[in-house]
């Protein structure tokens, strides 16, 4: 009966960020330089940790994987948001929509698990260092990325098929990506459903990571604070604080979007959030691991001499 009532859309229309044709402009300049960053900053540190032999420790390889993922889910939405503001075109099909939301929420979802892993493996390294090699294997690190690829599927394959199962009759995404809450707000079928799958799998996800980080870090800070050298404590502290750094803003812009009410703020509000955790925040990440960590920087120098640039 609600297919007979209602002109059905077969693509929508992403509004994006609204304003005259000069602030446009500038938006496009300020993204593109981001993007441009995020993408030229992840292949090098994922490029640097590939061709340098002392980085190929288990701290590394997750690192290397989250540039790699921070590469591919930046690029999911950001290229289709710069076309948007230079084209009054700003169509896009039901099926790359479905597209764009599965791979979006695929990355985003193998991401979150993989800052947990982290997290572990922070542990491992200061907790137990004299087992550390035994406990963190090469083949434990590749086990691990299993449940990752596993814990994003479900997420991905969850949201897009029950997001696209309903009739939608409006076709304007107030929004510059085909985020699940925005697309929900365009149907015109029962969706109280899919708003609940959604809150209790954020609220699940969310807060299984953040509770395992929280207790690795923990059991990390009582570590530390055992140490006797003040050059262990420093450094131990400085890897810490960079992957706390970026776990805060990854999930702190996440629980807004996804866990908290939708009537709770404004969409000019929901579109801030969603651009640090799906623009800036691939764009930081391997700026905070680099500027932050010496054994990067001295991996660095040694590339530099060894392609003798210096």
């Amino acid at each position: 009966m609600a297919k007979a009532n209602h002109t059905l859309v077969n693509e929508f229309i992403l509004i994006g960020f609204a304003g005259s044709p000069e602030l446009q402009v500038l938006l496009f300049i300020f993204f593109l330089i981001i993007y441009s960053i995020t993408l030229l900053a992840n292949f090098a540190m994922f490029l640097l940790i590939q061709i340098d032999s002392r980085l190929h420790t288990p701290m590394y390889f997750f690192l290397s994987n989250l540039s790699l993922l921070d590469l591919c889910y930046s690029s999911v939405v950001t290229p289709k948001m710069l076309i948007g503001f230079l084209t009054e075109s700003k169509t896009i099909s039901l099926r790359e929509c479905a597209a764009q939301m599965w791979f979006f929420g695929f990355f985003v979802g193998v991401e979150g698990y993989l800052l947990s892993s982290m997290a572990y493996d922070r542990y491992v390294a200061i907790s137990h260092p004299l087992l550390y090699t035994v406990m963190m294997s090469r083949k434990t690190c590749l086990l691990l990325l299993v449940p990752l690829c596993f814990a994003g599927l479900l997420n991905a394959m969850t949201h897009t098929v029950m997001t696209f199962q309903l009739t939608f009759c409006k076709s304007k995404i107030n929004h510059f990506f085909c985020d699940i809450p925005a697309v929900i707000s365009l149907s015109c079928s029962e969706t109280q459903i899919n708003k609940m799958v959604l809150f209790i799998m954020s609220c699940t996800h969310g807060s299984l990571n953040s509770i395992f980080i929280i207790i690795s870090y923990i059991y990390i800070l009582c570590a530390i604070l055992r140490m006797q050298s003040a050059e262990g404590q420093g450094k131990a502290l400085s890897t810490c604080s960079t992957h706390l750094t970026a776990v805060s803003i990854f999930y702190v812009t996440l629980f807004c979007i996804y866990v908290r009410p939708s009537h709770s703020f404004l969409p000019a509000q929901g579109k801030v959030f969603s651009v640090f955790y799906a623009v800036i925040t691939p764009m930081l990440n391997p700026l905070i691991y680099s500027i932050r960590n010496k054994e990067v920087q001295t991996a660095v120098g040694r590339v530099i001499r060894r392609k003798g640039l210096l």
